[in-house]
């Protein structure tokens, strides 16, 4: 009994010295593990290499032609031809206006005109029987071409009640309804055409002077796309092909005009989006994005000497492609960049660090994006 009292004893004995062991063995390996990952680090060199980017500009798109329908005469509207937010064509009749005078006025020009046409040609029978002078005959004919200028003149205030649309376009909304009253000037509608479109968009001096040095060299139109408002793009290309003459001194930018076909009639005047312009960059300095890190705004990246010292160095940034900044200033293709443990270093750290090349950060990126 006694035996077995003790053999129980030492096994128990062993039993707590090995739970109180393996814990503490596994603390200090998993420590070394943690000491050993931010003493071995991945860096690599910020690389130049020609990229295409996009440059994305705020854009509203406008009609090439756009103008108020009015009416000329006052009267009563009779007749609506069409509908709001339809296609009508060049000289269809749109809008009917009943005027109250012009009809009066123009039945007695003509009957004015009749009158004197039938005494002008009396006196001309009288003339050539020599009965009356040619004075007489001047004054009668003089009276003739009066009237009947007054006739024509009533004739196109008749016409101009009835509006017809200037070119083919689409109609806006309705401004009046059928049996208002309308005086002259009164607007009625507007029309719209939007078979091309003129997209306006404001460019900075920077770009501006790139964009003109690469028309320059390439003797090229500069294509455009614009991206519409639920994330597509618009199926048609444009052509940056107008600049305004002067800069805005208070934002630094230049009007832009490209001009878009719309033969579907997708677009619509006073819609927005944005102007995607692709831009060549030669030897551009690029770094992984997952290098740099912000504070209030601003982008930084951990430099590391060839001792491994780290240095907090700002960057900026002009540029971003998938995964990829394009570097402006701040940094050089010989400088070596942190690429992990960025949250776990401070400035005046010194690390271990493993140099990785472009072509495999290039890899993982095709490998994070499958």
């Amino acid at each position: 009994m006694d035996l077995f009292l003790k053999g129980r004893h030492v096994f128990s004995t062993k039993l707590f010295i090995s739970a109180f062991f393996i814990p503490f063995f596994l603390l200090l390996n998993c420590h070394g593990k943690n000491h050993e990952d931010k003493n071995s680090l991945m860096a690599t060199y910020p690389w130049k290499q020609d990229v295409t980017i996009d440059k994305n500009y705020v854009a509203q798109v406008k009609a090439i032609q756009r103008i108020e329908v009015r009416a000329f005469e006052k009267g009563y509207l009779t007749h609506i031809f069409m509908d709001e937010g339809k296609v009508v064509k060049k000289g269809q009749k749109l809008f009917q206006v009943m005027p109250m005078l012009v009809n009066a006025q123009y039945d007695k020009a003509k009957a004015e005109y009749e009158s004197t046409l039938i005494e002008f040609e009396n006196t001309e029978k009288l003339f050539k029987e020599n009965v009356v002078s040619q004075t007489e005959l001047s004054l009668i004919k003089a009276r003739l071409k009066k009237n009947k200028a007054a006739m024509e003149l009533a004739q196109v205030h008749l016409n101009l009640a009835t509006v017809t649309a200037p070119f083919t376009g689409i109609t806006d909304r309705f401004q009046v309804r059928l049996g208002s009253l309308v005086e002259e000037g009164t607007l009625l509608t507007t029309i719209s055409d939007i078979s091309k479109l003129w997209v306006y968009f404001n460019v900075s001096e920077k770009d501006y002077l790139n964009f003109s040095n690469a028309r320059r060299s390439g003797d090229k139109p500069l294509k455009v796309k614009f991206l519409m408002a639920n994330g597509e793009y618009f199926n048609h290309e444009g052509i940056a092909d107008t600049i305004e003459g002067e800069f805005d001194s208070e934002t630094g930018t230049i009007p832009f005009r490209a001009t878009f076909p719309n033969p579907n009639r997708l677009l619509r005047h006073g819609e927005t989006g944005n102007v995607v312009i692709k831009e060549n960059l030669k030897d551009a300095l690029l770094i992984p994005q997952k290098a740099t890190f912000e504070v209030l705004d601003k982008h930084y990246v951990y430099t590391i000497s060839s001792k491994g010292k780290l240095k907090t160095r700002e960057i900026k940034i002009s540029n971003e492609i998938p995964h990829l900044f394009v570097v402006e200033s701040g940094i050089t293709d010989n400088d070596i960049v942190l690429l992990e443990g960025l949250g776990k270093v401070h400035e005046g750290d010194t690390v271990k660090f493993n140099i990785e090349t472009r072509e495999n950060i290039m890899k993982s990126f095709e490998l994070s994006a499958h």
